[in-house]
């Protein structure tokens, strides 16, 4: 396990300092820069990396570890994009969308479009009890329950932890994920 977490480290400190060197090297060029949601996939990615789910997260020793994406999909192919090959935990990683919450039957990271704004305590008391890791950029998501929040500041993408929200869903959360982070809910300590 050990191991693991550290091929899981070096290739999230690879994946930053390429994304790093990418928009330094994209300062002093002509290419576009990586847009916001190309940027939010990876961190998605990333998550799968640097939270533990418990057993019954998964309903077969060979089932994939699920991203989904509620409501408007923000992505587009970005996501399936970063995804396609990947491997997390001996798990091969997949893409799926949902139109409702009652979709949802097997899913591990779930992104809240902004569109789910209105909707999101509906939401968030469906999955109640289950082990999903909720990530949402929607302004409604504020401290409303929602475990990961991804805030565009400066343009630069900050993480919200609401570490209180990811225990009640049996989630652990590395250190290394909590510290570039701002804990929120009521979740330090």
């Amino acid at each position: 396990m050990a191991l693991l977490r550290r091929r899981a480290s070096r290739r999230w400190l690879a994946l930053l300092g390429l994304t790093l060197a990418l928009f330094a090297a994209l300062g002093t060029c002509a290419y576009a820069a990586p847009s916001e949601y190309q940027v939010k996939a990876v961190f998605l990615f990333n998550f799968a990396q640097f939270v533990d789910w418990p057993a019954e997260a998964f309903p077969r020793s060979d089932a994939p570890f699920v991203i989904g994406v509620l409501g408007e999909d923000p992505f587009g192919p970005r996501l399936d994009e970063v995804v396609r090959g990947e491997v997390v935990n001996g798990r091969h990683l997949v893409v799926e969308r949902y139109r409702s919450v009652a979709d949802i039957l097997n899913c591990n990271i779930l992104f809240i479009g902004g569109s789910e704004g209105a909707h999101l305590d509906e939401i968030l008391g469906a999955l109640k009890g289950r082990s999903i890791l909720t990530v949402s950029d929607a302004d409604a998501a504020g401290q409303r329950g929602v475990m990961i929040r991804l805030v565009n500041e400066n343009n630069r993408i900050r993480l919200r932890i609401d570490v209180a929200a990811a225990k009640a869903g049996n989630l652990t959360i590395s250190s290394k994920l909590l510290r570039p982070a701002e804990i929120v809910g009521g979740g330090e300590g």
